[in-house]
């Protein structure tokens, strides 16, 4: 059996120049090839969170940089959903790609034509960076964490966490970074470790489910270092009601969506997160 699965050409995005490359969802390991004919190229690997960052011309966070000699190769760090892009930001001339992705179990002996270990990631744009580094001001950290229920996305969790990306914020959001096949916990548990703030959406909803609480739990135990972390919002319910699930969130200073927009309240959790008291 051959060893190199092909990749697919890349669809060029003329209005905002570059071409991209939807890998879908790849293991760990799996080496991407890519190569050029003509001009250096910058190329990202990046995953579907940054990739919407990236499209949207925001901060964020990638493995690649400059391309000079072709093919390269880009090791994917965790199975996910992945994206590759390459765009002449800064460079001239003009160049055309394609990419191959190479499966772990076919990685020995290397091909003769790597110009380095498969396993090593390509020199990043950042002058004087090393080889191999993944290229975020916080490496791996996020804004904030929304813990929700569920039954709260379509009305009040979606809009909110797109929300959150227009004010240029890094948000961890289950519909965001979950991939099939991933595991709930080390995901979540990962994402409340690397969040600075947490959104609680509470709702009846929320008080019934137990992955909730468990996301909650986590907040909590992190606010014991005297830290404020948690970010409560109210959805169609009350202050006595919550006061009967837990008087301590009760206590903190809320928002409600009965009487903020999404909007708005997007806009607070931003200076907050942005302007730390």
């Amino acid at each position: 059996m051959h060893p190199i699965i092909v990749g697919g050409q890349g669809r060029l995005n003329i209005q905002m120049g570059f071409t991209h490359y939807d890998l879908g969802y790849q293991s760990r390991g799996t080496v991407v090839e890519v190569s050029l004919s003509g001009s250096a190229a910058n190329v990202r690997l990046l995953d579907s969170s940054d990739f919407q960052h990236y499209r949207s011309g925001r901060r964020h966070s990638y493995y690649g940089g400059l391309i000079r000699r072709s093919p390269a190769h880009l090791a994917i760090p965790h199975s996910g959903h992945w994206h590759v892009t390459v765009d002449m930001q800064g460079l001239r001339r003009t160049t055309r790609s394609s990419i191959r992705l190479i499966p772990q179990a076919s990685l020995s002996p290397l091909p003769e034509y790597s110009p380095r270990p498969l396993t090593r990631l390509v020199q990043p744009v950042i002058p004087e960076a090393p080889t191999g580094e993944h290229h975020h001001d916080e490496l791996g950290v996020y804004d904030v964490f929304i813990s929700h229920a569920t039954e709260d996305k379509d009305e009040v969790v979606r809009p909110l966490a797109n929300a959150l990306v227009a004010e240029d914020l890094r948000v961890w959001y289950d519909e965001f970074e979950l991939r099939i096949g991933d595991s709930l916990r080390r995901k979540i548990d990962s994402g409340l470790a690397r969040s600075r703030f947490g959104i609680v959406v509470l709702s009846h909803s929320f008080f019934a489910k137990n992955w909730p609480q468990y996301e909650l739990d986590g907040l909590v135990t992190r606010e014991m270092t005297g830290q404020q972390v948690i970010l409560p919002l109210w959805h169609r319910i009350t202050k006595s009601e919550v006061m009967a699930q837990s008087p301590s969130l009760a206590d903190k200073v809320a928002r409600s969506t009965s009487d903020f927009t999404i909007a708005e309240i997007a806009k607070e959790i931003a200076d907050v997160i942005k302007n730390p008291r």
